[in-house]
């Protein structure tokens, strides 16, 4: 008999009439993912803290409405492609495909109706030593116009080591280019400024942006920089540093090059937070981490019950393929081709220390 347990609720019905379930997993050790098919988003987990209390560690609303709206993102599945593309354009085989543009003159997470704004089919099951949500969409040729009908399979996993593995699958039947990744707010102390959160990120070198957050396509060593998270510091110690790439952010917001070879499993980041003693690391597959400081909350987004979202209260850490990829030949790809799949894990590892 499996020691996980599944719980399946109505959490609200779309204007379109679809009702969305919110399915909550908990795990032997106490730990507590909570999704829903709406977005796929990740609307909760809990994890003890050093005292062994069982406290929220990522932002989230209380209502489905909200969900629909969040502007911000909190939690939810993206794609096609993630993060940003210059000028909502690529070219692929030779033909150019102008996308919605959805960030000043850019095209932004998919679009203004990407992976984070449909219903994906969901269930749930589980063993003797996980419990598994899957989805599963089907993207349509021309949604967003992006081309071909790509077929999407993501697997929320809980394991019994206070472990979420994410597992992204998709595969199409028509060149495209495809880019996941979930986009989660940490705070492990559950409430106030993430700045004395202490960070390490496996990378020694970035991606710099131009003013308005697009790729220059140069890797930059991060060494001698406010970029270096190469050995732990508190996240706000050099957040104000006067370095060009942080006053166009209003901090962090960048994509990371993560060291060891991109498709396998090794160490992007870890987290920990000293008022709680909880601490997250991050594994992955991906070439890239987008670490992302909540440089745009400005106390007009509440939360739940209420609370209103400020600056620096939560972080992204958004394993992904490069942005703007699509533009830089010597980023990694993010072309699909028919008879390729493409796969992307990551697997988030919560403790105390």
């Amino acid at each position: 008999m499996s020691s996980f347990k599944i719980d399946k609720k109505h959490f609200g019905t779309l204007a379109t009439g679809r009702k969305v379930d919110l399915y909550t997993l908990t795990s032997e050790t106490g730990m507590e993912l909570a999704a829903m098919n709406y977005g796929g988003a990740i609307t909760s987990i809990k994890v003890p803290d050093a005292q062994g209390k069982l406290g929220e560690v990522v932002l989230g609303y209380d209502t489905l409405r909200e969900y629909v709206e969040n502007p911000r993102y909190l939690g939810a599945l993206i794609g096609r492609h993630a993060n940003r593309l210059a000028g909502g354009k690529f070219s692929l085989n030779g033909d150019e495909f102008q996308l919605p543009q959805n960030n000043g003159a850019h095209h932004l997470h998919g679009g203004p109706n990407g992976f984070d704004k449909v219903f994906w089919e969901a269930s749930a099951e589980s063993c003797a030593s996980q419990a598994v949500m899957h989805l599963t969409y089907l993207s349509r040729a021309g949604e967003e116009n992006y081309p071909g009908n790509l077929t999407v399979n993501v697997d929320y996993i809980l394991t019994g080591h206070n472990e979420l593995r994410i597992e992204y699958r998709a595969t199409t039947d028509k060149d495209t280019i495809v880019n996941l990744t979930n986009h989660s707010y940490f705070n492990l102390s559950g409430n106030g400024s993430i700045l004395d959160h202490e960070l390490l990120i496996n990378a020694e070198s970035f991606t710099p942006v131009s003013g308005d957050l697009i790729p220059l396509g140069e890797i930059r060593p991060v060494r001698g920089t406010p970029m270096d998270f190469t050995t732990a510091h508190a996240i706000g110690a050099r957040i104000k540093e006067p370095y060009d790439q942080l006053g166009f952010t209003g901090g962090y917001d960048h994509n990371f090059v993560l060291n060891g070879q991109n498709g396998s499993l090794r160490l992007a980041a870890r987290a920990f937070d000293p008022s709680s003693g909880r601490q997250v690391e991050v594994f992955t597959t991906a070439p890239g981490l987008q670490f992302y400081s909540g440089n745009f909350f400005d106390g007009t987004i509440a939360g739940r019950a209420g609370v209103k979202y400020q600056k620096y209260t939560g972080f992204c850490l958004e394993t992904q393929h490069f942005p703007d990829a699509p533009h830089h030949p010597n980023f990694p790809s993010t072309v699909l081709r028919p008879g390729e799949e493409y796969r992307h894990d990551t697997i988030l590892r919560f403790g105390v220390e």
